[in-house]
Parts: structure tokens; sequence; C-alpha cells
């Protein structure tokens, strides 16, 4: 019975399982792995039923798997790294830094500022928001700002830290789903995230509160970090090689190796008796903090190999299903029609962005909004000569920072959830997230900042 997938047949496909993935995540609140996986077993069935062979299913699954055990490998060192930076004391220098920015003249753009420093240093969109976030969020209060104005400045900053940072999962995702190089991808994203980032500080400069702040906790939390960890000037040592890696276009793996033996010399350097075992441990299990503050702990109990295994289930889990629906051309059917008028680079941009945008919509879970867009996607930036970097730098700004705007979102519902802000109220005021796609779009039509396979320095 095997032959070709109709145009109806894949759409009812891709219909059927964007229901079962919606109505799981969305309706019901479950993880997205498992219904991930219920989908997979299913189009199993289905490929049987159609005359696919268990070798073309397993085959799918490799094909798919295949594209991200490079980047899956990235999460592992990355999961080290965390981990080590915190026990050297960088990742807390980094903190002590951004919270000496905090201005009551300009709260709110230095709010914005700060949680985009942490962010970065940090990697994780959620850890930034759920807990120096939280510590900003109340000294806006006790300043009477405006609950959804400091909530978006919160978030737009925690979003673009993630989105830049190369410790980010999902920027390490949306570089392995398009098959470009992570340091060359956190450089191309410049192009359309540093316009939203100013454009995003202009405009909480303008809506900013000027007034008195009580900076006890902030005060409170950096006492503890002095206390707890080595804050100096050796922080940014490793910071230096991470860049000077990505400037003289070494890969990620041995610029992670690099960093790694960095940090744990200064480890022993700054506590000589530091043991081997603890290393192991350290690096297996991540960093626990046991200071006094719990808000503390939060922020830095972080790392290791074992924190990015949940990470790599899901990645593994999609992509596995991304992989099938390619093989049996399934995604190429429902495209095949859309695909014969994006002969344009803005006009393919644009739809990637929206389909992006949609997945979120539907599903609620940024992963996925990466995923199934960059795999249906692919072979047209390749026909039309785009480079990998420009499909993966589309998918970030389509993506992950989307799904902070959806109320029933993974993301979306974590930070208003966190903060006591309803999504639909901080909307308006999460500008990074609102403007990232817009100036993709612009760098699509003006083909400013477009990277094509020819040229892709």
């Amino acid at each position: 019975m095997k032959k070709k997938v109709s145009f109806t047949e894949s759409l009812i496909i891709l219909a059927v399982l964007l229901i079962i993935l919606g109505l799981a995540v969305i309706k019901f609140g479950l993880s997205p792995e498992v219904p991930v996986l219920f989908t997979v077993l299913l189009l199993t069935f289905w490929a049987k039923f159609r005359g696919f062979s268990w070798q073309d299913i397993q085959n799918g699954i490799k094909e798919g798997i295949g594209v991200a055990i490079i980047p899956i490998f990235i999460f592992i060192l990355i999961g080290a790294l965390i981990g080590l930076w915190i026990q050297a004391g960088i990742i807390p220098s980094i903190m002590v830094l951004g919270f000496k920015l905090i201005n009551g003249s300009f709260f709110i753009p230095s709010v914005f500022v700060v949680c985009s420093i942490v962010g970065i240093a940090i990697g994780s969109g959620f850890t930034t928001i759920s807990t120096v976030g939280i510590a900003l969020f109340g000294i806006g209060a006790s300043m009477n700002a405006n609950p959804a104005l400091v909530a978006g400045a919160i978030i737009s900053g925690a979003v673009f830290g993630d989105k830049m940072s190369p410790l980010s999962d999902s920027t390490n995702l949306s570089s392995a789903v398009a098959e470009s190089e992570l340091f060359a991808h956190i450089k191309n994203m410049m192009w359309s995230t540093i316009p939203a980032f100013f454009v995003s500080l202009i405009l909480f400069w303008i809506l900013g509160n000027s007034g008195q702040m009580d900076l006890t906790k902030i005060e409170k939390t950096s006492q503890i970090l002095q206390s707890h960890f080595t804050i100096s000037w050796w922080a940014i040592v490793p910071i230096i090689l991470m860049l000077l890696c990505a400037w003289k276009k070494i890969p990620a793996i041995p610029t992670l190796f690099i960093n790694i033996t960095a940090t744990v010399i200064m480890i022993f350097i700054e506590n000589p008796s530091y043991s081997v075992k603890s290393l192991d441990n350290l690096i297996m299990n991540g960093f626990v903090a046991k200071t006094a503050d719990s808000s503390v702990n939060a922020l830095l109990t972080r790392g290791g190999i074992s924190s990015m295994m949940g990470t790599v289930a899901l990645i593994i889990s999609t992509l596995s299903l991304g992989g099938m629906l390619m093989k049996f051309e399934i995604v190429q059917s429902a495209m095949e029609p859309l695909v014969k008028h994006l002969k344009k680079p803005g006009r393919l941009i644009t739809v990637t962005i929206l389909s992006g945008i949609c997945i979120n919509l539907f599903v609620g879970e940024q992963y996925l909004s990466v995923i199934l867009p960059g795999r249906a996607f692919k072979p047209a930036y390749d026909k039309i000569g785009l480079s990998p970097l420009a499909l993966s730098r589309v998918l970030e700004d389509g993506g992950s920072v989307i799904n902070y705007l959806i109320p029933w979102g993974v993301a979306g519902s974590f930070a208003a959830s966190t903060l006591g802000v309803p999504v639909l109220t901080f909307i308006p005021f999460t500008f990074f997230s609102l403007l990232s796609p817009v100036f993709s779009i612009l760098s699509g039509i003006t083909g400013i900042g477009l990277k094509w396979k020819n040229n892709t320095k």
C-alpha cells in the first residue's frame, strides 16, 4: 500500500498530531515528553499500515536525531560548565555587577538591563524570572510602579539573556535544528536582537518610573554572594576566553572544553584543598547552594550533566517525531504548495516566523515551536540558497521568544504565576519578545544582515 502521501492526508496527520500535543500540554498540563512519544507511537502504527518497513521507521528516527548528536554533547558540556562557573564565582560576580547597575531614577530600564546580564550569565530565562526577577518585582511594588511594566521589563531582559547566552538550551536547539554553528548563530542573531534590545530599552526609559526605592533585598543578596563566593576580576577570564574562541571561529565543543579547563584551574587556585571527588560530583550533579537565603539557593543550585537530561530527552523524542515526518514525506507534501510561492527570502522568513507563532498558539511548547518549523522549512531555505544561520535566527525570533506571550504556553504561564501578573496584562510591555520577530522580518525583506550560503561571514 506504500505510496506518496497526498497533500490532504499529510494535513490530516499534522492536524491530528498538533491537536493531541495541544490538548496534552495546554488542556491537561502534561509535560511534553510523553505526548510526543505517544504521537511517535501513532505515527509508527500509521507507517506500518501504509506499507513502510520497520527499517524505514528506524531510519526516520535515526535521521531525525542525527542532526542533534553534536548539540546534545554540547548540552552535556554546558551542564558541567554551569556548575563550575558557580563554584568558581563567575556567575555570582556577574550578578553582583548587575545589581550595582540598579538605579532608582531609571528603575525600569535598569531592571531590563540587569535581567539581561543575569540571563546571559546563567542561560535560563525561567531561572532569571523566578529569582532575580522576583526581587526586582518587589522593589517595583515598593515604588508603586506599574506591575505590568515591571513584569514586562523583567521578562524582556530574561528572554534577551536566554536568547544570547551560549549556555541556553533554546539557543543551542535552534542552532542544532538549522544545522548552524553555535557561536556563529549567536553572532548572527545580533542583526535582529540588538535593534530589538535598544528599542526596548528606549521604550522602558520613556515609560520608566522614577522615585525612591528600597534596595534592602538587593544589598542583602549581594552581601550573601560576596560572603559565600569569590567575587573578583578573575570572573572575566573565562568570559574573555569564550569571546576569543568565538572571534577565532573555534567550534563550540573545543571552546567549552577550554573554558571548563580554565574554570577548573581557577577553582583549585581559589581553593587548593578542593578534592577531585568534589569536582567529579560538581560536574555530574551541579552546584548546590547552601546559604541562609532561599532565593539565592534557588538561583545558584544549578548545573551538572544530570540537569540536562530532561532537555536531552525532550529533544531526542521531538526530533524522532520530526525525522519520521520528514522520512515519510508528510511535511514535504503539506508544505509543497506553499513552498512554491516562497521564492523570495522576505516571504519565506515571514511564513517561518508565523509558523513558529502558530505552533506556540496551538501547542504552547517553545521547543516544538523551534523544531517543527525548522524541519519543515529547512529544504526551502536550502533551495533558495539561504544559510542555515538565516533559519536558526528566524527559529529563535518566531519560536522560543514568543512562548512567553502565550497565556497557555509553558513559558507564559510560568512567568504569570511566578510574578503574579496575567500574561494578557504584561504582553503590551514585553517589548523585546514583540519586537524580535518584527526586526527579523524586516531583515528578510530588506536583506540587511541576511546570510546566504556563499557568504556566511
